[in-house]
């Protein structure tokens, strides 16, 4: 299992994730509530939590070819949630 993650500072975490988990359900399987996510995607599974101060978000896929595929399919997605702030994503 290839694993990602990465540390998105933003005071609107918690509503970021909850927009994206929403975006997601009718698509893929998904389970959320304001603090945590987990939505299972055709390139491997995020797992998102929420605090106050940043949105953490944990990427797992059996495909290392499809990791940065998966890792800007989320980022495209959570900028177009947050278009009035930068975001850092900081891949590890």
């Amino acid at each position: 299992m290839i694993q990602s993650h990465a540390v998105v500072g933003t005071p609107h975490a918690s509503r970021y994730l909850q927009q994206l988990a929403k975006h997601w359900a009718h698509k893929f399987e998904t389970t959320f509530d304001p603090h945590s996510a987990r939505i299972a995607l055709p390139l491997g599974e995020a797992r998102l939590a929420a605090t106050d101060e940043a949105l953490t978000i944990d990427l797992s896929t059996d495909d290392a070819a499809k990791l940065p595929d998966f890792q800007a399919v989320l980022v495209r997605h959570v900028e177009r949630f947050a278009f009035r702030e930068t975001l850092h994503f900081d891949w590890t």
